[in-house]
């Protein structure tokens, strides 16, 4: 199996829209494990990993989110693989 893990940083109305939820959804959908989290400057951050095939449509999602988003831009950085499974979880606080 090829993993990925990647930490993206999603800008624009990412907060207040169910984004953590409908990503939490995206990912159970793919099989993604990892978090999300509303961060203190508005961004939402999402640390995820899985099949790379997967991954890479989790972040394809990430650049437009649930129809009440506004994605601007999406930052994301690939990481080591950590071996991380379970379901990608909403994280709260920041």
């Amino acid at each position: 199996m090829n993993r990925k893990r990647i930490r993206a940083t999603v800008h624009g109305r990412v907060q207040r829209v169910a984004f953590r939820e409908c990503t939490r959804q995206e990912a159970a959908r793919l099989g993604v494990s990892g978090w999300v989290q509303n961060q203190s400057d508005g961004t939402v951050l999402v640390l995820c990993e899985g099949e790379a095939a997967q991954v890479d449509a989790l972040v394809a999602w990430l650049s437009t989110g649930p129809p009440w988003a506004l994605v601007t831009r999406v930052d994301w950085r690939e990481e080591e693989p950590q071996g991380e499974s379970g379901p990608l979880v909403i994280r709260y606080g920041s």
